[in-house]
């Protein structure tokens, strides 16, 4: 559905340039919700603002629903732009409209009468859980009934790919959870695609099914989340997962993934039973991703190296994943 292939974007010349995009490629497939992590100037931004070509890339493609984007001009890129919706950060609401005029606002644009314009935005409104409040104004709005908006206007046109751009991150932690929840239930009743823009690795916790890290204009790693979390030295894994320095023990140190039902097995003590191992816990870490119990454990292995490999070799057979940190 997006397929970014090789863009570059370069702002300035000479000395003072600076490159946004640096060579960068993904791909989200139909009905996906991709996140894009980095800190603030890793390039996210740019990004997200080539996809729906209010950027032009120096170079590379952008295509959205089998169309080059980034070469699309006039009639023909407002048509394409029609298929993408967009949510914003601070929510760029227009104050002295209500919510029902802000949500008609791009169907006012584009022609569509009025009656259909109503009868679309009573049902957007329902489905993000606004009804009764087409009538109010922004400054009588919460800010996640602000955002429930911006989601709602985004949503009018009735488009196929949804584009949010640091979405939660003007919100409260349990306002944060009911927008992402929102746009998890949204992505799979209306079968969109979304491309969430991020620095915060609880969106991606909570509904992406695939992630990209980006620093410096580049990416850094991609994949789905689960094949990030069993994917050794994973920059996501550490970020979802933080267990802090190792110590330096002089014992053999390993991280053991848990996801889904191996979470709930006793795989430590049956360990230490078995082989006749005093492990320590190094620390641990578990979370709720898709649904599923999911976590990291590390565990100090003092031994030989025959008995700690053979204490490996038997997590593995289980199904496990297991890296060996030192």
């Amino acid at each position: 559905m997006i397929s970014v292939d090789r863009i570059s974007k370069r702002y300035g010349s000479g000395e003072n340039s600076v490159v946004a995009l640096d060579d960068v490629s993904l791909s989200v497939s139909p009905g996906e919700i991709y996140g894009v992590v980095g800190q603030s100037g890793a390039g996210k931004s740019t990004l997200i603002r080539t996809i729906n070509s209010l950027e032009r890339p120096d170079s590379g493609t952008v295509t959205v629903d089998g169309q080059n984007i980034s070469q699309l001009q006039g009639a023909r890129l407002r048509a394409a732009r029609h298929n993408i919706g967009m949510i914003f950060q601070h929510f760029n609401l227009l104050s002295s409209r209500t919510v029902q005029a802000n949500v008609e606002l791009s169907l006012e644009i584009t022609g569509v009468e009025r009656s259909t314009r109503r009868a679309r935005v009573a049902e957007i409104l329902e489905l993000v859980g606004l009804q009764g409040k087409a009538d109010a104004y922004p400054a009588q709005l919460s800010g996640g009934q602000k955002q429930r908006v911006g989601i709602a206007r985004a949503l009018a046109s009735n488009p196929s790919v949804l584009l949010s751009d640091e979405a939660t991150s003007a919100l409260d932690p349990e306002t944060t959870r009911q927008i992402l929840d929102l746009i998890r239930n949204l992505s799979k009743e209306l079968g969109l695609t979304v491309l969430l823009i991020t620095h915060e690795m609880d969106v991606v916790k909570r509904v992406c099914d695939s992630a990209a890290v980006m620093s410096q204009g580049r990416i850094l790693e991609q994949g789905t989340v689960e094949s990030l979390l069993t994917t050794e030295k994973s920059l996501l894994g550490q970020a979802l997962f933080p267990l802090g320095e190792i110590p330096d023990t002089g014992n053999r140190v390993i991280e053991i993934t848990f996801n889904g039902v191996t979470a709930d097995r006793p795989v430590i003590a049956r360990l230490a039973r078995t082989h006749g191992i005093d492990v320590g816990i190094l620390g641990a870490a578990v979370e709720t991703i898709h649904g599923h119990q999911t976590g990291r454990t590390r565990l100090e292995l003092p031994g030989t190296a025959d008995a700690t490999g053979r204490a490996i070799a038997d997590l593995r057979s289980q199904g496990l994943f297991v890296e060996v940190i030192k």
